[in-house]
């Protein structure tokens, strides 16, 4: 059994270059495989290989001041989603193109799984307020699965966000809104930026989609979990969807 890794870390990184070439020297030496982005924003990493591998590679990572406390979230399958290992330096870990709003200057407040999935089952949050959940993802993910009853736009891109959710802002306003996405990442930036911009109603899912089927499973969700590799999606138990067509 096969071990993934998904994890992005929000950090200062001012040699790129070099913490590529040191992430990728260390994944090639473990014989691990996928996807390493470094920006100087921080890391955004999908990895796969043999569980001792990939204990290895987490606990080098670790030793990094900068990524010590990094969070990792973690699946099995069966076989390898990946056919190469890749790790490319880029502007950002996730593009956005909002100069105006930097994940390394603070975070938006979050709400945890176990928290998120009470306020689903009680219909709003703890100080009474309804619930709103905004999925970040595109069209296409949306499509295998979201959380039921959440706001979703017809986007294919991240950067197309902000104008496809102008006109759902006026209808926000009262709501406590839980931002969310595959990992954690995009639902982060998405975040800050409606916070920058007005919007301090808004929070983001700790760990996004992955993070909550980690811990609380599948509460409220329906459908599966889109993900950018062969495994195509994951359901709330974190099993590929490839391996439910192959084992029945």
């Amino acid at each position: 059994m096969l071990i993934n890794i998904a994890a992005y870390h929000f950090v200062a990184v001012y040699d790129p270059e070099r913490l590529a070439a040191d992430l990728r020297a260390a994944a090639a030496a473990l014989g691990l495989l996928g996807t390493v982005l470094v920006a100087g924003e921080g890391i955004n990493l999908f990895l796969v290989g043999e569980a001792a591998a990939i204990d290895t590679f987490v606990t080098e990572l670790r030793r990094d001041p900068r990524f010590a406390d990094i969070r990792i979230k973690r699946s099995e399958s069966e076989t390898q989603p990946f056919a190469k290992l890749k790790v490319k330096v880029k502007p950002e870990i996730i593009s956005f193109r909002r100069e105006d709003v930097s994940p390394l200057r603070a975070r938006a407040p979050a709400v945890a799984p176990a928290d998120l999935a009470r306020w689903i089952a009680q219909g709003r949050d703890d100080a009474g307020r309804r619930l709103v959940l905004f999925d970040t993802r595109n069209r296409e993910e949306v499509a295998h699965g979201t959380f039921a009853g959440a706001l979703t736009l017809p986007i294919d891109r991240f950067t197309q966000l902000p104008e496809a959710l102008a006109p759902h802002r006026a209808a926000l306003a009262d709501a406590t809104v839980v931002s969310f996405c595959t990992g954690g990442i995009r639902c982060e930036k998405a975040a800050l930026w409606m916070r920058s911009d007005g919007m301090d109603n808004v929070l983001q899912l700790e760990g996004g989609i992955l993070g909550y089927f980690e811990t609380v499973g599948g509460a409220g969700y329906v459908g599966n979990c889109f993900v950018f590799d062969e495994r195509i999606a994951l359901d709330a138990s974190l099993r590929p969807l490839t391996e439910q067509a192959d084992n029945g």
